[in-house]
């Protein structure tokens, strides 16, 4: 439906109808990339290739996409105020039409996942395995929401158009389609922000590094004398540890203390003796 909307918007000279079509187009662009993303990590998985996993094949996707949807965004945009100030004719009734059509292939979308979400929270009275149940609420949840602001394009493209056409407002039609644009930019923005911070081994998981400070710090002997921590993806750690501990500990000790924080995937630590009265540890 995305592309017969996105090629009507063209055909009809309507931007409002273009910037519709290419709201879905960007969803499915990005479960398409997503898809393409987890066959070729599940293809490396075992591969010496990718040292740590292959973890961020799924935030260089991400970050891929965004990229894509921000030029999406920003032609839509220049394109919309140049049609403003320079109006092009819009094909009303058959622009209409298509959205009409494409507003209910967005309805019956949302008629679908509403009843399916449903149905699985009759399913989780009898069934306990909370963690599979819970993210496929989010993922299911995920999908309601997008398809609810397709939705809500094709509401306001039709009133854009049905405007333009009983009341002559042709200004609405490139208006909406920078309404559009911006909704892209937007979603295109924190997508560029979140997976570049990953790429770029951004570390903002205060409860993770409270965590392994504590885990390892438990015998009020060791102490954390350097510890780094950076992301293998969306949802995994590695961690480079040093300590200076008084007792003779291996590192294998340490990594059993961390083993609790399901988020850690990879740990390097490196362990000092305490020697000197004057560290860390020998002032506990």
């Amino acid at each position: 439906m995305m592309g017969v909307e996105i090629i009507a918007g063209v055909l009809t000279g309507s931007m409002a109808l273009l910037a519709d079509g290419w709201h879905m187009g960007t969803h499915a662009f990005a479960l398409g990339i997503t898809y393409f993303a987890y066959v070729m990590a599940r293809k490396y998985a075992g591969s010496a290739k990718f040292s740590f996993g292959t973890g961020k094949f799924g935030i260089l996707s991400g970050y891929t996409s965004a990229l894509f949807l921000g030029g999406t965004a920003l032609y839509m945009i220049v394109e919309s105020f140049a049609r403003l100030f320079n109006p092009v004719p819009i094909a009303f009734d058959e622009a209409i039409l298509v959205t009409l059509i494409g507003l209910a292939v967005n309805g019956l979308s949302i008629w679908m996942l509403h009843s399916n979400d449903g149905h699985n929270h009759h399913h989780h009275d009898h069934h306990h395995d909370h963690h599979h149940d819970h993210h496929h609420d989010h993922n299911l949840r995920a999908a309601y929401l997008h398809v609810l602001a397709d939705a809500l394009t094709s509401v306001l493209a039709i009133v854009a158009l049905v405007a333009g056409k009983l009341a002559g407002w042709s200004f609405l039609d490139p208006a909406m389609g920078i309404v559009g644009g911006l909704l892209i930019a937007r979603w295109a923005w924190g997508l560029l922000h979140s997976s570049a911070f990953i790429l770029l081994d951004g570390h903002g998981d205060q409860a993770s590094q409270h965590a392994i400070v504590q885990a390892i710090e438990s015998d009020d002997d060791s102490v954390v004398s350097d510890l780094h921590i950076w992301p293998l993806g969306s949802n995994a750690l590695a961690a480079a540890i040093t300590v200076v501990t008084k007792a003779p500990r291996t590192p294998e000790d340490y990594r059993s203390r961390l083993a609790p924080i399901a988020k850690l995937k990879h740990t390097t630590i490196e362990i000092h003796p305490c020697n000197d009265q004057s560290c860390a540890c020998s002032q506990r």
